[in-house]
């Protein structure tokens, strides 16, 4: 395994599994949809300024996460595959101020109906630093895809 300078891993995977209370087109929508995208997307206490998707094979997805700090955080990505009401697929990762990729990342969600009207989504993501500081990035992915997942839930509640 690669590891940068520091001695963290330079690649990370995870697969994360929620029951979301609110049906499967709800919750794509919240997904694909930039106005649902921006009221939920980013860990506890960040909101997403910029929020642009356009979830179409080859469409972008350009998000900009405000910090509590006020601090801005870019990411942008492009979808690779729709599958309406099932399956999203795009690349994703942060970048720096001149737009270079910090992480090389992938994100697979599929969305499941569930009993009682519920929907199961599945995340897995990976990604890749392509910076040596970028491996400290990895180390919260879970934590902060995790933290999105609950404001995702606590969108869908609202809605």
């Amino acid at each position: 395994m690669d590891v940068n300078s520091e001695g963290l891993p330079m690649s990370r995977e995870i697969t994360i599994t929620r029951i979301f209370d609110a049906p499967r087109e709800l919750v794509y929508q919240a997904w694909t949809d930039p106005k649902h995208v921006a009221q939920w997307w980013g860990p506890h206490g960040f909101t997403a300024p910029v929020c642009e998707v356009d979830a179409r094979p080859g469409g972008e997805i350009y998000i900009v996460m405000r910090a509590p700090n006020g601090m801005d955080h870019a990411m942008n990505g492009v979808f690779q595959e729709v599958v309406p009401l099932e399956r999203l697929v795009f690349t994703n990762g942060p970048i720096d101020e001149k737009k270079q990729p910090e992480i090389d990342g992938l994100t697979i969600v599929t969305f499941a109906e569930h009993e009682g009207g519920k929907t199961k989504l599945t995340l897995q993501t990976r990604g890749t630093a392509k910076v040596d500081y970028a491996a400290r990035f990895l180390q919260g992915m879970e934590m902060g895809w995790n933290q999105s997942l609950g404001c995702l839930a606590e969108f869908l509640a609202r809605t």
